[in-house]
């Protein structure tokens, strides 16, 4: 189950918290999001996959969102919340568990 579970909400953080942002105009509303994502991201991995995993995974989920912003001016910035989001999918589902 977290095989699926963790990578979904890894997407849906940084897609949700994007969208959020922008349709508020509120930064920290989105922020709100991407945080409330990344802690259940952390919960669930660190149950089945331990706390270094865990970590791993929320570093690269925070390392995607990091990233999206210098590849939104060169791809725009939906379509570079989409690519970090499927990026971070990857590692997600792979470290999810043992």
């Amino acid at each position: 189950m977290n095989r699926l579970l963790v990578p979904l909400l890894t997407s849906a953080g940084l897609l949700g918290g994007f969208g959020v942002a922008r349709r508020t105009g509120v930064r920290a509303a989105g922020g709100a999001v991407l945080l409330a994502a990344g802690a259940g991201v952390f919960a669930l991995v660190a149950r089945r996959g331990g706390p270094v995993r865990a970590t791993a995974v929320v570093l690269a989920y925070l390392g995607a969102f990091g990233g999206s912003h210098p590849l939104a001016k060169r791809l725009g910035a939906w379509p570079s919340v989409l690519a970090v989001a499927a990026a971070t999918a990857v590692p997600a589902a792979l470290l999810a568990e043992r």
